[in-house]
């Protein structure tokens, strides 16, 4: 959610008149590092989220759209974007982008009790709605994905940060081996605290769908439990929030035997990923010299941080 594209308010009516929004106000979103996003404001005060795409296609965009619409009938808090012409994707300064209503709501900076089951509660019933959705995606970010963007930052890695990742990748190796029955899905993949809104304890809207992904539920639940169960810079994992969130979750759908066999090891590999997408991303800004005030980076290091401390965790267990 930086904002690589800039545009002028007069681009931003133009685009918004065939959705029937008269745009007077255009306010950019900081925060997130994969598209632009901006707050649009009508003249009758109602808010809008324009998004414009960096990175995807108007195919790949559009194939959210039923899924959208699918998790909203299955109780989850989503935003479903606004259609024209039987279309949701359309094109500004020659770049696809969309109009969703604003949820409100805010990231939660420290997560409560509350919070956390609030959030497994609809992760939960995100993979139970999508468990069979008949959906292709254009792109794949599984593990082969992520493997192959390590593998190339390796090259540039330390001999220390090589280590690292050879180390958490023979260790998840061990255990898929161990505990096969790991039931796969579509999944959020980037299920943070800065893609949700509370208000108050209260769960207002799930974002960013961008990187839904068919893959193990587990890494999904992974990612989330690392962010929600976690309070930066301090990377150890609250343990009665992690106990909520795994109380909540399993009311809506049990884990496997394996799945919990295998959680901590998930759990690193989740940061492991997390490490390799902050590290490329740096490394795509200074290729194509994207910087600035306007352009968000997150550092890496703690993702590295988070990674050692959950494989300290797999080792405990043995």
């Amino acid at each position: 959610m930086s904002v690589y594209t800039p545009l002028s308010l007069d681009e931003v009516q133009q685009f918004s008149e065939a959705y029937g929004l008269e745009v007077v106000e255009l306010i950019p979103i900081q925060g997130g590092i994969q598209n632009t996003n901006y707050f649009i404001v009508t003249q009758d005060q109602k808010q809008f989220v324009l998004t414009v795409f960096e990175n995807e296609t108007e195919q790949s965009a559009g194939e959210l759209v039923p899924v959208l619409q699918q998790l909203a009938a299955h109780g989850v808090p989503v935003a479903a974007p606004l259609m024209h012409h039987d279309r949701a994707i359309h094109y500004i300064v020659g770049k696809p982008a969309q109009v969703a209503p604003r949820v409100w709501g805010e990231h939660p900076e420290t997560t409560t009790i509350a919070q956390v089951a609030e959030i497994a509660t609809a992760q939960a019933k995100l993979h139970v709605a999508l468990q069979d959705f008949p959906l292709t995606r254009s792109h794949s970010r599984d593990h082969v994905y992520w493997t192959a963007i390590g593998q190339n930052l390796k090259n540039s890695m330390s001999a220390e940060d090589a280590a690292l990742m050879e180390h958490v990748y023979a260790v998840f190796a061990e255990y898929q081996a161990q505990y096969p029955q790991r039931p796969k899905g579509w999944v959020h993949s980037d299920l943070f605290r800065d893609n949700t809104l509370f208000e108050g304890d209260e769960l207002k809207g799930i974002l960013d769908f961008f990187e839904l992904n068919f893959d193990e539920l587990l890494f999904d639940v992974a990612i989330t439990i690392n962010d929600f169960c976690s309070q930066f810079p301090n990377v150890e994992l609250d343990a009665d929030k992690l106990q909520a969130y795994l109380d909540a979750y399993q009311e809506i759908r049990a884990l496997t035997a394996d799945e919990q066999a295998c959680l901590n090891v998930y759990l690193a590999m989740a940061a492991c990923r997390f490490w390799f997408l902050r590290l490329n991303v740096a490394r795509l800004n200074a290729e194509q010299s994207r910087g600035g005030d306007d352009v968000h980076c997150k550092n890496p290091n703690e993702m590295r941080a988070m990674l050692q401390q959950r494989l300290s965790l797999v080792s405990g267990e043995k």
